[in-house]
C-alpha cells in the first residue's frame, strides 16, 4: 500500500476522531470527515487547530494539515474512493454496526475497515460484514495525537495483509503500532491498566490506604521508568527468580474477583462519578480537575521530546 496521499475515512469527528484525523493529515494523507452531528462538523476545525496549536505545532503546519482534511456531511460521500475508514463512534455495539453497514454500502471493496474501541471485541463489531477479511480493529488511546500506541487487533477473518497494511500505515504516521493477534475483551493496554485498577480499588475498599496514597505510591514508584522498562523487561532486569519468589508469596492474595467491584458499583450509585461530579474515590473542584487534565497533557508533550531524544 501506497504510504502517503492515501484517502482516509474518519467517520466520527468527536475527541477520538479529530485526533485521528489531524494525526493522519500531519503525515501526508488525505482525510474526510463525518459525523452525524452538524455542531461536531462545524467545529472539527476549530478543535484541530487547537490541538495542533497545542502539541506545539506552528501556524504553516497547521493550515497545511487543515489543507489536507475534508469535512463532508454524510458517510457516504465520506467513504466513496477511500483506500482505509476509521470508525471512531461512541461504544455502542449496534450503532457500529449500523455504521459499517453504511461504510460497506459505501466504501470500495479493497478498501481497509477499522473500528477505533477500547475494549468491545472487533468479532462482534464486524460480524455483519460482507467482507470480514478486510477488517481490523484499532485501538487508539486518548488524546490520540498525543499517545503514540495503536492496537492493530485481529479478527479470526483478517486477512494478514490487511492487518500488516494497517500496521504499516500508523507507523508511517509517527505512531507505535502492536500487532494483537487474538481479539479478546480490552486487547493489550487495557487488560494491564485495569488488572492494576482493580488492585487499587481493592486496597482502597479493604482500608488498607486512602485513594491518595494509592496515586502516590504509583507515581512516585514504579510509574516514574513505566515509559522506558516494561513489566517484562524489568523481570528479566531483576531476574525471572527474584520474580518467581515475589509471585510465590504475593499474588495468592491480591484481589481476583471476577465481575466489578461492588465499592465502585457503590460510588456510582451514589453519583460519585469522579471529575466531573466532583466526587469519586476522591474529591474535586474544578480548578483541581483542570490543573491534572492540564498536568497530563503538559507531560505527554514533554515526555514526546524526551523520548525521541
Amino acid at each position: 500500500m501506497e504510504a502517503k496521499k492515501q484517502q482516509i475515512a474518519v467517520i466520527g469527528a468527536g475527541l477520538m476522531g479529530h485526533g485521528i484525523a489531524l494525526t493522519l493529515a500531519k503525515a501526508g494523507q488525505y482525510v474526510t470527515v463525518t459525523d452525524p452531528f452538524q455542531e461536531a462538523r462545524a467545529t472539527v476545525s476549530d478543535r484541530i487547530r487547537h490541538s495542533m496549536s497545542a502539541m506545539g505545532d506552528d501556524e504553516a503546519t497547521i493550515a497545511d494539515a487543515l489543507k489536507m482534511i475534508e469535512i463532508l456531511d454524510t458517510t457516504a460521500e465520506a467513504v466513496r474512493g477511500a483506500d482505509v475508514v476509521f470508525e471512531a463512534a461512541p461504544e455502542k455495539l449496534a450503532l457500529k454496526q449500523t455504521i459499517f453497514a453504511a461504510i460497506e454500502a459505501h466504501a470500495p471493496d479493497t478498501c481497509i475497515l477499522a473500528s477505533n474501541t477500547s475494549v468491545m471485541p472487533i468479532t462482534q463489531i464486524m460480524s455483519k460484514l460482507r467482507l470480514k477479511n478486510r477488517a481490523v480493529g484499532t485501538h487508539w488511546w486518548n488524546p490520540p495525537h498525543l499517545i503514540p500506541l495503536v492496537e492493530v487487533v485481529k479478527t479470526e477473518w483478517t486477512d494478514p495483509k490487511v492487518a500488516q497494511d494497517m500496521f504499516d500505515l500508523l507507523a508511517d504516521a509517527g505512531k507505535t503500532p502492536v500487532m494483537v493477534e487474538k481479539d479478546v475483551p480490552g486487547f493489550i493496554g487495557n487488560r494491564l491498566q485495569h488488572a492494576l485498577w482493580r488492585e487499587a480499588v481493592s486496597l482502597v475498599d479493604n482500608g488498607i490506604c486512602e485513594a491518595e496514597d494509592v496515586d502516590t505510591v504509583v507515581k512516585s514508584c514504579f510509574g516514574r521508568r513505566l515509559a522506558v522498562l516494561g513489566p517484562l523487561e524489568n523481570a528479566d532486569l531483576v531476574g525471572t527468580d527474584l520474580t518467581l519468589d515475589i509471585h510465590e508469596n504475593v499474588l495468592h492474595d491480591l484481589e481476583s474477583r471476577q465481575g466489578p467491584s461492588p465499592y465502585l458499583e457503590k460510588l456510582v450509585a451514589e453519583g460519585r462519578l469522579g471529575m466531573k461530579s466532583g466526587q469519586g474515590f476522591r474529591k474535586w473542584t474544578d480548578e483541581e480537575a483542570d490543573a491534572v487534565r492540564a498536568k497530563v497533557a503538559s507531560h505527554l508533550r514533554k515526555l514526546e521530546t524526551i523520548l525521541e531524544n
